[in-house]
Formats: C-alpha cells, structure tokens, sequence
C-alpha cells in the first residue's frame, strides 16, 4: 500500500529555513506515511531549488503568489492526504503518530502553532492564533492536513497572492480539527518589526478582507508597509 501522505511546501529564497523543516519530515517517511515530497517555489535566487532536489523533493517553479503555488503543488501531488507546510515551520517531535491518528477521519487537522523564540510576546501571539484556530480560522504558518477529496471538494487553494489560507479556512469551516502537534515556525519576521507591529497588522489585513478589500490590493499594502 502506498504511503498516503503528500507534502506541500511554497518557497521563495527559503534556503535557510527549509532544510529543518525537511529534517523534521524525516519521522514521517520512517513511519510509511510520507508518499512524496513537492516544493512550489515562486522564482527563488537562493539555494533553495537545489537543497530541495537534495532531499528528494519534486520542485515545481512559478510565479511567486502563495496561493498560485499551494494550488499548483497540491495539484501535482498523488497522495490521499496533502500536509501543507510554511518553509520556516518544524513540526514536533512525535508529529507522526499524531496524524497517523488522524488519518481515520475525514476531516482538515491544524497544528498548534508556538514559535521559536520570543519569550512572553510570542506566547501570546501564538495563544490567540491557536484560540483564533478553535473557531475554524487557522492560518498557513500552523500548517494545515487535507483529506485530497475535501480539498477538491471546496474548490481548493485560490489562486491569490495573499490571504489565500483564510479563503481555505472559510471553505473548510465546521470540517477543521486542531491537532495535538506543534507546529514551531520561524519568529524572525515579528522580532524584526516588532510583534505589537506586525500582529496588529495581520489583523488589520484580516478584518479589510473580511470587508471585501481583493487580495492584489492586500498584498501591495503588505508588501508596501514591509
């Protein structure tokens, strides 16, 4: 029986973070879980193609829009199951046995996000995504695992370049389980503008989507206040 899980990792310029985030995928092709390994990347000028192909992985290039390259590397995987990983998120120790779990139902699973440093201010933040995750609206950086026939069942990914994980998310409400799995993804954005900075501005991009305002728009205003 082939193993039933297919990984989904978008890139651009990550060579630096993603060889953990591949080591700790490790565990999961030793327990017969992980089926192949697809980076989506977005036109990376790093190393990062050629530590993917290293490990094993199929990559996939194209134009840099995160939904675009979720929707494409989904696409190209085989397995019955998808696990969408961020290049700068290492899921826990153990991770294995958990999914192994979950893979007895036919719902989405999230992680719990943590990060990997940031003390107090990183705490609360990932408590309020983790809390925000609850009431069905986890975000990328938390990792997310799809039953294939429920991702294509709500149309999958769009192909947009910014809150594409929060159009999934609404696609997929009352379907979402929180797993018991850490995902521990990268802090180096917020210590690098401020964790009151960029988390009120996540927010506030979330509450303009939510108002109506497109993705393109969105993400020249992200991009712009970078």
């Amino acid at each position: 029986m082939r193993a039933p899980i297919s990984v989904i990792i978008p890139t651009l310029n990550a060579a630096e973070t993603l060889p953990n985030c591949l080591a700790a995928l490790v565990e999961g092709l030793d327990a017969g879980l992980i089926r192949e390994l697809i980076v989506s990347d977005g036109g990376s000028t790093d190393a990062t193609g050629a530590i993917a192909q290293a490990w094993g992985a199929e990559v996939l290039v194209g134009t840099a829009s995160r939904g675009g390259q979720l929707r494409r590397g989904c696409a190209a995987g085989n397995g019955q199951w998808l696990l969408v990983l961020h290049a700068d998120t290492v899921l826990s120790p153990g991770w294995a046995v958990g999914i192994a779990h979950h893979l007895r139902t036919d719902n989405a699973g999230w992680f719990q996000l943590c990060f990997d440093q940031g003390g107090l201010a990183g705490r609360l933040v990932a408590g309020w995504a983790n809390l925000r995750s609850r009431f069905g609206l986890p975000y990328g950086d938390q990792g997310l695992l799809l039953p294939r026939a429920l991702y294509e069942g709500v149309g999958g990914y769009r192909d947009q370049p910014l809150m594409e994980d929060v159009a999934l998310a609404r696609a997929l409400r009352g379907q979402l389980t929180g797993l018991p799995i850490k995902a521990v993804t990268s802090a180096a954005k917020y210590l690098d503008q401020g964790w009151l900075r960029r988390g009120g501005r996540n927010l506030w991009t979330l509450v303009r989507y939510g108002f109506g305002v497109s993705p393109e728009v969105l993400a020249k205003s992200y991009r712009a206040r970078k």
